[in-house]
């Protein structure tokens, strides 16, 4: 007998035992499949059969299980221990291979070499179609034993901490492992490797750009694990870094034979609003928009194609960062060394604006020749706007050159020298005193600037505004785009500058002023604004006068206010600074002066005809004389 026969025929002798007392409720199932598990439970798993007794409300007891035992206690001990070495050592959440033993349509039984077979669901076998008697299969011990004393495995569980072992292992080691792309995401791939979903970065892909990414989805690729973040349950892939280790080599290579001015062959790989990128066989070089064409480019792609083959040279390279600069204009000659040797400073040139700047406009005159109009070279005005007001680009230009520089290769364009310069006869136009109405362009603080014609400024300075009104600011007199009579005061025709006057239209009012406004002249006068000094005091709504603090004094004590109406004195007129002061208590003190004048004269009248009249005084006229004598003490007071 052999010594896989003898344990069997051990096993069912302790089976046996179990059997005697065994409930007559058990099915027969149980009784085939399940005799090994139970017999162990009845001798290691005392307080669970006593559990089964409680549950049928029987009183339980071993000596009674035992009592027609055909071993003795030293027998069964042995029989026991022996059974229990054929059994592995199992532990739970653990990943062990066990072996296909049965399979039906919902279950599938796998054998783990432990007390009883472990059943699993044929879902978690989806993925294998193929699955057959036999098979080994990865499965992770869930429990032990249940509470029927069944053995809990799990295949799918097994398969994901297989895979996640697997994973960090290669990206421990730079392994390379196979996997398929399943599907498109946001920014890539979704990849399935060892049955777990990997993210392959749109970059990662090739060394190429990828113009279709649906031709990749189901293509079976090789790859390296990148970056591995088991909490987030995230793994990212590379197929890139496999290709970039093969041409890292290839690429030293290629560098090695590289020398500036080289010609070499290439083909168009990527197009990017800055350059194009064009395969040296293996080495990527970069065209800069800039070296494309002599001529002004817009995008790359008005000069090259996809997957076109063109001719390039080197420019420069960089052999540590694998940098090539090339240059696609530079295999023809500089357009410059074409430019008609007989052009000149002055002479009329067409064009067509290829660049349209705040400060001007780019022409270009020939292919990669440009020269720059500068907007103030668009017009004669001063009023330097911005050059989209005059031009569009694409549109075309006919202007005098003013500077050519051949060997810095720069030209500037003039517009307005096309036109007459309005300067050159400026005094025939506007001669000295002549009225003009004119259109207000802007102000500054001093004055404001009026436009006489296209390129011909003047200034009305703030004092030859009025001849009454002090002015603070311009703009309390007009408003821009209004119009404005004026007269010419002056003309530089050197520095291009022209003096108006507003106020000068009219004739000046202080010749008459001062002799309406004669010193020690009375006027109603209306309090218009107040300062720390006094106020000003418009008289008969003609003429501001200025009033000091001291003199605005009223008889109660009090002092004038703002829109008060009363008579005010002038005190001093000056025609050459035109300024008039005024007082109103100088004009209510006078009154009282003269007042209190008066009446002395006729006490002083009245006495000397009582002392004429009358030699002799009587009481009577001594009591007049006393009352009159008080009279003049308080007249003097």
């Amino acid at each position: 007998m052999s010594k896989k026969q003898e344990e069997k025929t051990k096993k069912k002798d302790v089976a046996k035992v179990a059997k005697k007392k065994t409930s007559k409720s058990t099915s027969k199932k149980s009784k085939e499949v399940k005799e090994a598990p139970v017999a162990e439970e009845v001798v290691e798993e005392a307080p669970v059969a006593e559990e089964v007794v409680e549950e049928k409300h029987e009183e339980f007891s071993w000596d009674s299980v035992l009592k027609d035992e055909v071993y003795s206690d030293k027998e069964r001990a042995e029989l026991i221990n022996t059974y229990s070495e054929t059994l592995p050592v199992v532990e739970s959440k653990q990943v062990i291979d066990g072996i296909v033993v049965a399979i039906s349509d919902r279950e599938v039984i796998v054998d783990i070499n432990f007390k009883s077979d472990g059943v699993i669901s044929s879902s978690e076998f989806k993925y294998n179609e193929d699955l057959k008697i036999g098979d080994s299969v990865e499965v992770l011990v869930e429990k032990q034993e249940d509470k029927n004393g069944q053995l809990i495995l799990s295949h799918r569980r097994a398969r994901v901490l297989r895979a996640w072992e697997k994973v960090n292992v290669a990206l421990d080691t730079g392994e390379i492992v196979n996997g398929q792309i399943k599907s498109r995401t946001k920014g890539g791939m979704i990849v399935d490797v060892f049955g777990i979903e990997c993210f392959l970065p749109g970059s990662q892909i090739d060394v190429k750009p990828i113009r279709d990414y649906d031709e990749y989805v189901g293509r079976k690729m090789e790859f390296k694990i990148v970056k591995v973040n088991e909490s987030f349950r995230n793994v990212v892939v590379s197929h890139k870094a496999l290709i970039e280790a093969d041409l890292a080599v290839q690429t030293k290579e290629i560098m090695s034979k590289l020398e500036k001015g080289q010609v070499i062959e290439g083909t168009v790989k990527n197009i990017t609003s800055y350059g194009v990128f064009v395969d040296l066989g293996g080495i990527d070089g970069l065209i800069h928009i800039t070296d494309l064409s002599w001529g002004r480019v817009s995008h790359p792609e008005e000069i090259v194609t996809l997957d076109e083959t063109i001719n390039v040279v080197i420019l420069d390279f960089d052999e540590g960062k694998s940098r090539i600069q090339l240059g696609l204009k530079q295999l023809g000659s500089h357009p410059w060394q074409d430019l008609d040797e007989k052009l000149q400073v002055g002479d009329v040139v067409k064009g067509k604006v290829v660049v349209v700047a705040d400060y001007g406009v780019f022409v270009e005159l020939q292919a990669g020749v440009e020269a720059l109009l500068h907007v103030s070279e668009m017009s004669w005005s001063t009023h330097l706007r911005s050059a989209n007001d005059f031009f569009s680009k694409g549109d075309d230009v006919e202007a005098k050159i003013l500077t050519l520089d051949r060997e810095q290769r720069k030209m500037s364009l003039g517009l307005k020298q096309m036109l007459p310069d309005p300067w050159a006869e400026i005094e025939t136009k506007y001669p000295l005193n002549s009225k003009l109405t004119v259109k207000v362009r802007n102000f500054t603080n001093f004055g404001i600037f009026v436009e006489l014609e296209e390129g011909v400024d003047g200034l009305v300075h703030i004092s030859d505004l009025s001849w009454h009104k002090k002015i603070k600011h311009p703009a309390e007199f007009t408003k821009v785009d209004s119009s404005l009579d004026v007269i010419v005061l002056d003309i530089d025709k050197e520095n291009r500058k022209i003096s108006l006057g507003h106020k000068q239209i009219e004739e000046n009012p202080w010749d008459k002023h001062e002799k309406v406004y004669a010193l020690g002249s009375e006027f109603e006068g209306h309090v218009t604004e107040e300062y720390d000094k006094g106020s000003l005091v418009l008289l008969n709504d003609d003429i501001e006068a200025f009033a000091p603090k001291r003199h605005l004094e009223k008889a109660d004590g009090s002092s004038a206010k703002i829109n008060e109406k009363l008579k005010f004195k002038v005190i001093e007129f000056s025609k050459e600074n035109k300024k008039v002061l005024v007082s109103h208590t100088a004009s209510f003190k006078d009154e009282l002066i003269a007042e209190s004048k008066k009446k002395a004269s006729k006490t002083k009248k009245a006495v000397q005809q009582i002392q004429e009249s009358q030699q002799q005084s009587t009481l009577g006229d001594l009591d007049s004389l006393s009352a009159l004598k008080d009279d003049l003490e308080k007249e003097k007071k």
